[in-house]
């Protein structure tokens, strides 16, 4: 054996094995022992058990035509690993049965160079000489290369197709959110349906139009991926528009002035707002910051419709709409294209026939777009998913943190983890604007629209995904409450909130009848959490005082010594502290009253 571990007298080529279980070659250094030279081997070739003749065999007669290119007659090994007297080439076409030149120009018998070959015939080759190639491995080689080529070729149309769906992104830089695709956080997406009939021809109205936020949807999906909510914001809330720096042509930044008490679906366009506008808009309504944005006029709807094959749709009576065009019996329906795009814009001839019974039928549709999309019907054909991913490209326009087909594939694998069943659709809880002796607008309800930003910020699902709870905490929730009035507490402001201590005292003793409550003033420093401190024969008041103030388990603080009769329990209000009767823990259960639905319903007909 050589230096490189190979056998003397052996084709360093047949060290090479292949394995027909794994499907590839292996090297094997040191192969079995092979019989004595003489001895037949058995198995070892189809005429192993021939005796080489002298000079190393005979030669055969030529062959001809595709025969020419073939090998010997026999092409078998010897005992002691050489070839044997078939493995030459035939005499006058190639290599003799020995593996020497003929006088031809092949080898002669023997090894020997023949008359003009330059060696005489009684030396032997020191080199084996090389079979050629059969015809299954020459097959083999064809095959390989022409996987090659087509792979090369795929790539290369992979390539194309990548830079033709990322040419078709149109990306802006909004100044606010994540420069990430996603995070291992919880992931908020405005989706931002503009009513601009820029290049429609005049198609649906004023081609002037600036094209205003009127369809606002925050897709909050949670950490965890578990569930995903998304909000609906009525485009006619009135609230208030944050200062807003914008990138100009040039490359300048523009700052468009606030402005109070303004529609919200002017938070995009008005005055050249852009999509950072409406993020931050939205930032300042909900305390939720959006990561990234997509944003789509009516084409989009069309498009988007055909692309996944039409998505259907439900109707609890007949509609004839001559505004949004839409004309459809009572029942279920496909619909795409024109025919989808009015089903969105319907209004007047749904439910009360404002913006927000709207919103019932955006929501019904989305559902229904959505199972379409995630349908396997969809996801394993590779014509429909190419279709969807041009026309999506071509319909959208997002952040530059997602700007890209690289990062638009990062988002969607991520937000495909959530099972659709826990998506829910609810609209931002609003009551019309009391302002208005003609109700045209509508104003946040400040009771129940905060509790449920709470839960989307908490990541507390709508579809009540469950999640487990420390047993030792929930037993401190159970159990009997003392009367209010029997209730005795401190109350210190830990918050950082000016007068949040004084105006919970105001509360307790006014709203919920605690008379026994004090302002303690100033905690020694302000907390993170809401806490309250009290004695074990203090259990029944501390449950009573966490169910008005909807205290979590984990603010409760238990001590180990009964306290005096007339003892305080210590309340230290907390950075979690909102104000004063607004729950303290996130709610565990939607508002009662608030309009959503379950992306997984399909029984949601429009009314």
């Amino acid at each position: 054996m050589d230096t490189q571990g190979r056998r003397q007298h052996v084709d360093p080529a047949d060290q090479w094995v292949f394995d027909p279980e794994t499907g590839s070659y292996q090297l094997r250094l040191d192969p079995p022992q092979q019989p004595e030279r003489g001895v037949p081997a058995q198995g070892a070739g189809r005429r192993a058990q021939r005796v080489q003749p002298q000079g190393g065999g005979r030669a055969r007669p030529g062959r001809s035509g595709a025969e020419d290119e073939g090998h010997g007659a026999v092409g078998g090994r010897s005992a002691d690993g050489g070839r044997t007297a078939g493995a030459g080439r035939a005499a006058g076409n190639g290599r003799a049965a020995g593996g020497g030149r003929t006088a031809a120009g092949g080898r002669a018998a023997g090894g020997a160079r023949g008359e003009g070959g330059g060696r005489a015939a009684a030396r032997t080759s020191r080199r084996r000489p090389k079979s050629r190639k059969s015809a299954k491995k020459r097959a083999l080689i064809w095959t390989a290369g022409t996987l090659g080529v087509v792979v090369i070729a795929a790539c290369i149309g992979v390539y194309a197709l990548y830079q033709q769906l990322n040419g078709n992104i149109n990306a802006i830089d909004p100044g606010i959110g994540s420069k990430n695709a996603t995070s291992t956080g919880p992931v908020n997406i405005l989706v931002i349906g503009t009513d601009s009939r820029k290049g429609l021809k005049g198609k649906y109205g004023d081609s002037a139009n600036v094209g205003h936020a009127d369809t606002t949807i925050l897709f909050h999906v949670s950490k965890d991926r578990s569930n995903a909510t998304a909000l609906s914001i009525p485009r006619d809330i009135i609230t208030d528009i944050p200062d807003c720096p914008t990138k100009q042509p040039d490359g300048s930044t523009k700052i468009i002035p606030a402005e109070s008490g303004v529609r919200f679906n002017t938070s995009l366009g008005q005055y050249g707002r852009d999509p950072g506008c409406t993020m931050r808009t939205v930032k300042a309504l909900t305390g939720i910051t959006p990561d990234h944005f997509m944003m789509a006029n009516f084409d989009a709807v069309k498009d988007l419709s055909t692309a996944v094959g039409g998505v259907e749709v439900c109707l609890a009576k007949d509609i004839d709409d001559p505004d949004s065009h839409l004309k459809l019996a009572k029942g279920r329906h496909t619909v795409a294209g024109e025919q989808a795009l009015a089903f969105v814009r319907t209004r007047h001839s749904v439910g009360f026939g404002g913006d927000l019974s709207r919103i019932e039928l955006q929501q019904q549709f989305l559902s229904s777009m959505m199972r379409k999309m995630k349908s396997g019907d969809t996801l394993t054909s590779p014509t429909k998913l190419l279709k969807l991913a041009n026309t999506a490209t071509k319909a959208l326009t997002v952040d530059t943190g997602i700007g890209s087909v690289t990062k638009l594939s990062e988002l969607a694998k991520d937000l495909s983890r959530v099972n659709t069943k826990n998506i829910t659709f609810a609209t931002v809880p609003v009551i019309d604007n009391p302002a208005e002796k003609v109700h045209t607008t509508v104003v946040l309800d400040e009771t129940k629209a905060p509790q449920l930003f709470s839960m989307v910020k908490d990541d507390v699902s709508l579809t009540e995904v469950k999640k487990k709870q420390k047993a030792s905490d929930a037993a401190k929730l159970k159990g009997p409450k003392a009367d209010p009035v029997n209730v005795r507490v401190e109350v210190l402001n830990g918050s950082g909130v000016f007068g949040a201590a004084q105006d919970t005292v105001n509360w307790l003793q006014n709203d919920e009848g605690v008379s026994r409550s004090t302002n303690g003033g100033n905690a020694p420093a302000d907390v993170k959490k809401t806490t309250l401190e009290y004695a074990p024969n203090q259990a029944d008041q501390a449950r009573r005082l966490a169910a008005m103030m909807g205290l979590p388990a984990t603010a409760l603080k238990q001590g180990t010594e009964d306290a005096a009769p007339r003892a305080n329990m210590t309340l230290t209000l907390g950075k979690d502290f909102k104000q004063a009767g607004t729950p303290i823990a996130t709610p565990t259960k939607a508002p009662e009253g608030i309009q959503k639905v379950e992306a997984d319903d399909k029984s949601v007909c429009a009314k």
